[in-house]
């Protein structure tokens, strides 16, 4: 029994190295992409050079390992991170806060429409896959959701990560075309590379970090492994328990390995074989972004918000993705993951409703 026992966890620890054995090639890729970038000094640099390398090679026809459990634990490593945003101070600008979640409310409802009327009127795909293609975020939990459905799910899953490729290629322009931000990259010296917080405040992330995994499989909240730790260490944070922040290393690598995992997703794609479906999904990435610039200039004319934090809140993209770049220019990340969240929420609470009254009015 003991010898039985011995063989499954060796086997089970085995295949798991083996696992992590072929990302490896991936993840020394993306982060060579990303020390060129940090090189040459663009914005964004670890994750976009990482983004861009992978999928530049993706699109070769080289099949890259895409992270897995790297994925998943970057995913809460960012919720902690986002939590920690939320401070005490944060009190008065609530009233804005709910004017602008308003506002991204109607801002979402206007991309849905156009983007069911245009994937079905100008893409002619079918009901169920210019629903999920259309929904602007959410793109875990919306593939798994269309894996229960007639959609293409070839068309959905490249729809969504064209729209995010386009999404963080253009943020450095848009950004620095409004100039409410700085996007030039700092030089970090040796000894910021390698600080690491005190036991204490170690103890308090790591806390955040697996309860917030409980609590938001618990909750049942989209995307639990980013918001679960988010919503938890955000509560700590405004609640004044600590102020603990994660080291810079584990930023860039959870930088890297997000470019990465959006880098993988064209491996195998070849650009005449889907071309249609790409120019479709360009075109559609294209209008969304406008309508997600026009409702973050409202919102900064009604409110006098950052519009700079309005445009990453509004845009038509994963919520881990944005969030991130948020945490990384510090453009307000409490402010743009609440809307996400709330986005991506209501989004899937209400996917089974809007696609049973689309259907009856098809009918």
């Amino acid at each position: 029994m003991f010898h039985r026992g011995y063989d499954i966890l060796s086997s089970t620890i085995r295949q798991r190295m083996i696992t992590k054995g072929r990302f490896l090639p991936t993840l020394v890729l993306g982060i060579g992409g990303g020390a060129l970038a940090y090189w040459l000094h663009t914005p964004l640099p670890w994750l976009l050079g990482a983004m861009l390398a992978t999928t530049l090679v993706s699109l070769t026809g080289v099949r890259l390992r895409p992270p897995s459990s790297s994925r998943k634990a970057v995913l809460v490593v960012i919720g902690v991170m986002l939590g920690s945003a939320f401070t005490p101070d944060l009190s008065g600008d609530l009233p804005l806060w709910g004017a602008s979640l308003v506002i991204m409310l109607l801002a979402t409802a206007v991309m849905m429409a156009f983007s069911v009327w245009f994937s079905r009127r100008v893409a002619g795909y079918s009901l169920d896959t210019a629903m999920y293609s259309g929904v602007p975020g959410g793109v875990s939990a919306v593939t798994l959701m269309a894996m229960d459905s007639n959609a293409d799910l070839r068309v959905v899953g490249l729809t969504h990560a064209i729209r995010i490729l386009i999404l963080l290629i253009a943020i450095p322009p848009l950004l620095q075309l409004i100039g409410h931000v700085s996007l030039q990259s700092g030089g970090i010296s040796l000894a910021q590379w390698l600080w690491l917080p005190t036991l204490e405040d170690a103890a308090w992330l790591t806390a955040a970090a697996v309860a917030g995994v409980w609590l938001g499989n618990w909750l049942r909240l989209p995307n639990a492994l980013l918001f679960g730790p988010a919503l938890l260490s955000a509560a700590l944070h405004l609640t004044g328990v600590t102020e603990a922040a994660i080291p810079p290393t584990i930023i860039t690598l959870a930088q890297v390995i997000i470019g990465v995992s959006v880098g993988v997703r064209f491996a195998g794609t070849s650009l005449i074989d889907v071309g249609y479906n790409l120019m479709m999904a360009v075109v559609q990435t294209i209008a969304l972004l406008l309508i997600a610039i026009l409702a973050a200039w409202i919102v900064h004319a009604l409110t006098g918000y950052s519009l700079a934090a309005a445009l990453l809140a509004y845009m038509p993209g994963g919520a881990p993705e944005l969030s991130l770049v948020a945490l990384s220019l510090g453009i307000d990340p409490a402010f743009v993951t609440s809307h996400h969240l709330l986005r991506i929420t209501v989004l899937i609470l209400l996917m089974p409703v809007l696609l049973s009254r689309f259907k009856r009015l098809s009918a």
